[in-house]
């Protein structure tokens, strides 16, 4: 089984911690956005990453991957049984790619990506309407639905994965959650990407 795309990627990194969680051997290959590996190529068409190729099974997407993982590798379950918690877990996978991650994202993108990677400077402002405009709303969302160490059902699984992921990427920036304004979700993720499956992920290959 070889996993294509950097560990910088939140996508990635959330594939990496279903590996990790589940105990799946796999070659990480760390490459980036649209490598003309032909390999990689096969198993993302639009050039995406992550990108799985396990046999002749070649898939794009985080949640695909994720989705086929727990199918083919059912134990620890990263998704509920029952019929709400299973909802509940898709709809924070869902919050985690399409709200958070365009959000949480930009201060990495203006201060490490930008300088180290495009060598484009970085727009403050931008960070700046992020933390203090952007990020508060989403926040409060989050500090009002955290009840304890876990998202769904009491047990850690893909709802905690996709919606911790990108704040690793928001440390990276150099910035972090306001203890005093958002306790529940200050200390939340801390736990949550101070778990083993994170930390391996987060210490992949970055390419």
């Amino acid at each position: 089984m070889k996993l294509y795309g950097t560990s910088l990627s939140p996508f990635v990194r959330k594939v990496l911690v279903v590996l990790a969680e589940k105990g799946i051997e796999v070659q990480h290959v760390p490459l980036r956005f649209h490598d003309p590996d032909p390999r990689f190529q096969a198993a993302s068409p639009f050039g995406k990453i992550p990108a799985l190729e396990d046999g002749d099974v070649r898939l794009a997407d985080s949640s695909a991957i994720i989705h086929y993982l727990e199918r083919k590798h059912p134990e620890p379950a990263m998704l509920p049984a029952g019929a709400h918690d299973l909802g509940r877990a898709i709809w924070f996978d869902e919050v985690g790619d399409t709200e958070l991650f365009p959000v949480l994202i930009k201060p990495f993108v203006q201060r490490v990506l930008r300088p180290k990677m495009m060598n484009q400077p970085c727009d403050e402002a931008v960070v700046a309407k992020c933390m203090g405009e952007e990020l508060p709303r989403l926040f409060d969302y989050l500090e009002g639905v955290i009840d304890g160490p876990y998202l769904v059902g009491g047990a850690f699984g893909l709802a905690d994965i996709s919606v911790a992921t990108t704040f690793h990427n928001l440390h990276l920036a150099g910035e972090a959650v306001d203890a005093g304004r958002w306790p529940k979700l200050a200390s939340y993720f801390t736990g949550i990407l101070e778990r083993p499956s994170f930390q391996t992920a987060i210490a992949a290959r970055q390419g």
